[in-house]
């Protein structure tokens, strides 16, 4: 077993570092998880489980990074205040470290209003960025909420997300910063289809040195279609696809749009590389895990660096 995260150490390095998502399936059949672990394993340096996202029931997160763990790959738990109150969220960050989980992506999650619990009582008794302060105190001082030593503190390298894109524009950075002030270590964003906004983000990013105290994964996903675009732009929240991109994937015969949107993928990552303070990006392909090789063969991403742990 790795002593540390695979993604700790590429980013410890100075590589740019390349993470994608893994959505659970609505069963518990684990050779889904696997299929989708040996698609993305050797392309990418770690996997996110997303934890019922959109609010709908699916294999819990912990299960699914233990099976990829055990496959080889280095899996990203993440986990949202949405279902579980302090005392839950601490003995599952407890339990992912018990089982060699190395990394961790702290969320409030989708309201279950989006999902297939409408009824479901939401808990939020901690928002996300509480959540982060409480696994940096446990992990660096040994101690839960309240104060109790822990027996044995979790080893785990942190994450949390944010969104350039959502309103108001000021306030994102803000935010950011006090993710990074409650101890977040990584942070991965929304997926960028506006690299000017984003651009802009990155620059009072800059201004305020977060990009030297926490390291920045920008999110990519491929479209597979105008549909998809448009449905984007129009009925996701805190999202922004530009008019430029929808008209590029509208002016492309219907059987080539896929092509298309994996090669604006391809060239948002190629800016992302460039961009100054941005340390990596993290793949979004929903549901769509087996583009991702593609994905980072096309943008000179392959071979992945290896560790000394591996």
């Amino acid at each position: 077993m790795k002593a540390d995260s695979n993604l700790k150490s590429i980013l410890a390095n100075n590589n740019f570092a390349v993470t994608a998502e893994c959505g659970p399936p609505k069963g518990a059949d684990p050779g889904v998880i696997r299929k989708k672990g040996a698609v993305l394993k050797d392309h990418v340096d770690s996997v996110n489980v997303t934890d019922n996202q959109t609010g709908a029931v699916r294999l819990s997160s912990m299960a699914a990074c233990a099976i990829l763990k055990q496959e080889g790959l280095d899996p990203v738990l993440q986990m949202v205040t949405r279902d579980r109150n302090r005392i839950a969220l601490q003995s599952d960050v407890l339990g992912a470290s018990s089982l060699g989980i190395r990394n961790i992506l702290c969320l409030s999650g989708d309201h279950q209003s989006f999902g297939n619990q409408k009824e479901a009582k939401g808990v939020f008794d901690l928002d996300s960025i509480q959540f982060v302060q409480a696994v940096r105190r446990m992990r660096d001082e040994g101690r839960i909420i309240g104060g109790e030593q822990l027996s044995d503190p979790p080893r785990l390298f942190i994450g949390a997300v944010a969104n350039p894109f959502a309103d108001p524009f000021d306030y994102r950075v803000v935010r950011l910063a006090k993710k990074v002030a409650a101890g977040a270590e990584f942070i991965q964003t929304q997926c960028i289809y506006n690299l000017k906004r984003f651009a802009e983000w990155m620059r009072q990013v800059r201004e305020r040195g977060l990009d030297k105290k926490v390291f920045i994964l920008g999110g990519v996903t491929p479209l597979k279609s105008v549909r998809m675009a448009e449905y984007m732009s129009r009925q996701v929240a805190g999202m922004d696809v530009p008019d430029g991109i929808i008209n590029r994937m509208r002016g492309v015969d219907p059987k080539d749009q896929r092509r298309e949107g994996i090669r604006i993928a391809v060239e948002t990552v190629g800016a992302l590389k460039e961009m100054e303070g941005v340390h990596g990006v993290h793949i979004m392909a929903i549901e769509w895990e087996d583009v991702v090789p593609q994905i980072v063969e096309e943008a000179g991403l392959y071979p992945r660096p290896r560790t000394s742990e591996e």
